[in-house]
């Protein structure tokens, strides 16, 4: 059973004339609410988020526990209460600590809801369980049938971010190695995925994957299919190497390739073809929310590399045609993986991993190319490359309904679109400096200037985790300046120069400060900008929010944060996010 949204109709308890006049007027808010998530709130697989309305108003605690009852057994992991009208606040307030909590109270003075939505704050502060408070910022008639746009909005971003929370529930960080390279990232902490996420980490061994391609563990039909899809579709690229692979090499290179990618899938997902196949253990997989693949060096030191395998399953389709990415993060990232995760689940879109590799001044630019910056690049720009694997949607040849570039809802990418990505895509034969096993890196550049977010989760001994946010533009330079830029870090590699929004606050009043800030090695990116958005699902989850460029009238956290200060709102989120103290703790 999917993760879905309870809604809860409030109601003045009061017998005898004043409850009766209100039971349609609470009911019809409810279903406004259910009706407004359900047509603008998706899953991870694409279809309407679900929504729960209690079978009772409820005016006391015993309606209340009569409607949580009813929501054990729907598997509600959100609640959104809504009343037009004054109400007993600690007698009707939801007091279950798994679900997250939301109460949108009718601007009107006559029936005032926003009174009973001031007292449940007050309420869910004092006893310690933060909630959310919607509240329209102009004043309804009580029968009035729209939903104010402000409402509306709050309503939406709550119920998106609550449903990537309990996305997460009962899955797995599929662990497919161990630490890549001594990258803190790829150190699984159980810690952080058990007790913020509500993640189980499961370890599976590399040998795993040399183990089902020696036994044939995997579905031949389907592995003839992806071979003679990659032969016809993915372009062969740029070979480095100074010993070239002969042409039987770089076949069986391809094999192994294609092999590994139904193989890591099979892993983190599980494939009820396997169980027909003989292979019944196999095919349940590990139940998987998201995983990585560890890859360097142990592995890539002898085999052909994952970036393949990375780049295909990270993307918006394959061989079957558009299906949900499958997040793999490149070196077991995990912390990475995670970033990628919530940009997945507020947006349905791909994200793209990348090394957040260098910050490019604009004398630097100039004296390497010639070419003085000028446009989003004129106070510098960031290259974000990652080592040969990156979802193809990042090139941006996506179109929304305004004919502008972007990354698309997976569901929502064509065929031709598909076609697209891999017309601007080369696979070129892996770096063997780099990887002395060989493989195939997917080489491309992000074509078109869009709004990008920047993401990164990390993990700070003392405090616990943070995320960074950084909102900004790709940026598309001359192609002979790329090239030589390109050139200088590894030309088989996929590309994205990236430029942060300026802002008068540390970390945003230029570019370099932004790569000074930046917490890790890698960040994971997707169309669009959705801070704040992130901060309201870190805030759910607990986590403070170390860096970000979002206007400080947008973000939307518990109200009981605002008792934490008011005057700094990060070093609030820091108290709260340390005084509420991890979601499944």
């Amino acid at each position: 059973m999917k993760p879905r949204i309870g809604i809860r109709a409030i109601i003045d308890g009061r017998r005898g004339g004043i409850r009766e006049s209100l039971e349609e007027v609470c009911m019809e808010m409810a279903y406004k609410a259910k009706r407004i998530i359900e047509s603008d709130c998706f899953y991870l697989d694409g279809s309407s988020v679900e929504c729960v309305i209690g079978n009772t108003t409820i005016g006391g605690f015993a309606e209340a526990s009569q409607v949580e009852e009813q929501f054990s057994k729907e598997n509600v992991v959100a609640t959104l209460s809504v009343t037009s009208c004054w109400c007993y606040g600690t007698e009707t307030m939801d007091t279950n600590p798994m679900t997250i909590k939301a109460i949108w109270g009718l601007n009107n003075p006559n029936r005032p809801g926003a009174v009973y939505l001031a007292a449940a704050m007050a309420a869910h502060a004092q006893k310690g369980i933060p909630a959310f408070a919607i509240y329209g910022e102009d004043v309804q008639n009580v029968d009035d049938q729209e939903v104010p746009n402000d409402v509306r909005a709050k309503i939406v971003q709550f119920a998106q971010c609550a449903i990537a929370v309990g996305q997460l529930r009962h899955r797995a960080y599929v662990n497919i190695g161990g630490v890549s390279m001594g990258i803190m990232g790829s150190y699984c902490d159980h810690h952080f995925f058990q007790e913020y996420l509500g993640l189980r980490p499961e370890f599976v061994d590399m040998s795993e994957i040399m183990r089902r391609v020696q036994l044939e563990i995997f579905d031949s039909e389907e592995y003839q299919k992806a071979l003679a899809w990659t032969k016809s579709n993915c372009i062969k690229g740029h070979d480095k190497n100074r010993v070239k692979k002969t042409p039987e090499e770089l076949a069986r290179d391809w094999e192994f390739s294609v092999k590994m990618t139904l193989i890591i899938r099979d892993i983190i997902r599980g494939n009820p073809r396997l169980k027909a196949l003989g292979w019944e253990e196999e095919s349940c997989g590990h139940c998987g929310a998201f995983g990585g693949f560890q890859g360097q060096r142990q592995w890539t030191d002898f085999m052909p590399n994952g970036d393949f395998a990375e780049a295909i399953l990270n993307s918006s389709f394959d061989w079957n045609g558009k299906r949900q990415p499958l997040i793999v993060a490149t070196e077991n990232d995990g912390l990475n993986g995670t970033a990628m995760y919530f940009a997945q689940a507020l947006t349905g879109q791909p994200a793209v991993f990348a090394d957040v590799r260098t910050y490019w001044s604009p004398k630097s630019i100039e004296r390497f190319t010639g070419w003085r910056p000028e446009g989003l690049a004129k106070d510098g720009l960031i290259h974000l490359i990652n080592s040969g694997s990156a979802a193809l949607d990042g090139i941006g040849v996506c179109e929304n309904d305004h004919g502008e570039h972007c990354m698309k809802p997976w569901w929502k990418t064509t065929d031709d679109e598909h076609k697209k990505m891999l017309e601007l895509t080369q696979f070129c034969p892996a770096d063997r400096d780099y990887f002395r096993g060989g493989g195939f890196s997917s080489r491309f550049i992000t074509q078109y200037e869009m709004p990008l977010t920047l993401i990164r989760v990390n993990i700070i001994d003392g405090i616990g985790p943070v995320i960074q946010i950084g909102e900004g533009y790709s940026c598309v330079i001359p192609e002979k300046v790329a090239d030589t830029i390109w050139k200088l870090t590894d030309y088989t590699w996929p590309t994205t120069f990236f430029v942060p929004k300026l802002i008068d606050k540390n970390g945003f009043r230029n570019v370099h400060s932004f790569m000074s800030q930046w917490g890790a090695n890698h960040g994971a990116f997707v169309y669009g900008h959705i801070g704040k958005d992130l901060i309201t699902l870190a805030s759910m989850l607990r986590i403070p929010v170390s860096l970000h460029n979002v206007d400080e009238e947008s973000i939307y956290r518990p109200h009981s944060y605002s008792g934490f200060g008011t005057e700094n709102l990060e070093a609030a989120d820091y108290l709260a996010s340390k005084h509420y103290g991890p979601l499944y703790k």
